[in-house]
């Protein structure tokens, strides 16, 4: 039986962070992972090459039923923080829109940088635990590989999203077996689909793209949106997705930041002998264009289309209103919503309240980001403040 000073079960952002700064302090540190490579979701994230942070990530970048919980952990380590890390390993990276950073190259190199930083763990891949249990001098996992022990643990296996990549709800069976309150999973960061009926109104747009706003309630975004065989997809679907459930409603600007109805008439005024498809394809993609028209039953000379015909075409434009049937679920969502219940939690050690000695860390906590590197940011960040205590 071997002994550690903690035990982290998961290889991925929080755990390799948390081992680091744990091992910094000199502790004796073994980190468990099932699957044969370390890292596996920061390999494929960003295209490739890791949407590793977000310069403006902040508290309101984050969803959770304990909202607050966040903010300890944001604050002591932040994306500033992580970008100088990125730097000391001379690892090149560049910013897109919305302040998103990325490795020039591979996300490769963060794996490396996470596993250079944690040199003096022991990490162990391809093992798969079969039991975790609480004695009077800490935890002792049993595994595939052997018996292991040591007085702290730390969880951090992620969420169910990409079951592919391995991924599995083996910390909220962790959780529950403490007596721990676990906050419904779902999917989050996930294309939307829609019944037959729809999809077969929205037949041939498939690969049409455009910028659009998503709004659901009080959160709005404006980014791509895309059109799929099931339905809509793009950043602005996946990021209004994790505001979304089952019945919801939400609303689409095809044209953010235009009133069509005042650019119709113009249009009317300007050019009355061209048709409305042919004017509205001046702003929008053609073929969505087209099915706008047919939809609203406009489409023909701007002369002889009564206001009201335009004004409803510029309200399905402006103010498209949809009720998406479900999402493509966990297969393709990049986050899992939901989680360990946070008020279980210390927000300044992520520690159990009730279980000394044990944390949860990363995605597996009801914490959950927006698009665009926020989700590594909050892996960096809870990862680090266990680190500093574990």
């Amino acid at each position: 039986m071997a002994d550690f000073d903690v035990i982290i079960i998961g290889a991925g952002a929080a755990g390799l962070m948390c081992a680091g700064q744990a091992v910094r302090r000199g502790r004796r540190v073994l980190v468990i992972e099932k699957s044969d490579r370390i890292g596996e979701k920061i390999r494929i994230s960003g295209g490739g090459r890791a949407n590793f942070t977000n310069r403006f990530a902040a508290p309101e970048n984050y969803l959770s039923e304990n909202p607050r919980f966040c903010v300890s952990a944001l604050a002591r380590y932040t994306q500033h923080d992580f970008v100088a890390l990125v730097e000391k390993h001379g690892v090149a990276y560049h910013e897109r829109d919305h302040g998103q950073l990325f490795c020039d190259e591979t996300a490769q190199h963060i794996i490396d940088l996470l596993r250079a930083e944690a040199d003096g763990a022991d990490i162990r891949t391809s093992v798969t635990v079969a039991s975790i249990s609480k004695t009077g001098s800490g935890f002792v996992v049993e595994t595939d590989h052997g018996v292991f022990r040591a007085p702290g643990l730390v969880i951090a296996t992620g969420g169910p999203s990409i079951p592919k990549m391995g991924a599995s709800g083996f910390g909220y069976d962790i959780a529950r077996q403490f007596g721990l309150n676990v906050i419904p999973p779902r999917a989050g960061l996930v294309p939307l689909t829609f019944d037959p009926d729809m999809k077969a109104r929205l037949d041939g747009l498939s690969g049409v793209s455009l910028d659009a706003t998503a709004t659901l309630g009080k959160a709005s975004f404006t980014e791509a949106l895309l059109f799929t065989h099931r339905g809509l997809s793009g950043p602005v679907i996946l990021q209004i997705s994790s505001y979304w459930k089952p019945g919801d409603a939400l609303t689409l600007d095809l044209l953010p930041g235009m009133d069509v109805f005042a650019a119709l008439k113009a249009f009317k005024e300007n050019e009355p002998r061209k048709d409305v498809v042919t004017v509205l394809s001046q702003l929008l993609p053609r073929r969505l264009a087209q099915r706008l028209v047919e939809w609203c039953d406009c489409g023909g000379r701007l002369a002889e289309t009564p206001n009201k015909a335009l004004q409803t075409l510029a309200d399905q434009i402006n103010r498209w209103t949809i009720k998406p049937s479900g999402s493509e679920g966990m297969r393709t969502a990049e986050v899992t919503l939901g989680g360990v219940d946070t008020r279980e939690l210390s927000s300044k050690t992520m520690e159990v309240r009730s279980v000394p000695g044990l944390y949860f860390i990363g995605e597996a906590v009801d914490v959950t980001g927006h698009l665009g590197g926020f989700n590594f940011q909050w892996a960096w960040a809870s990862g680090y403040v266990c680190g500093q205590v574990v």
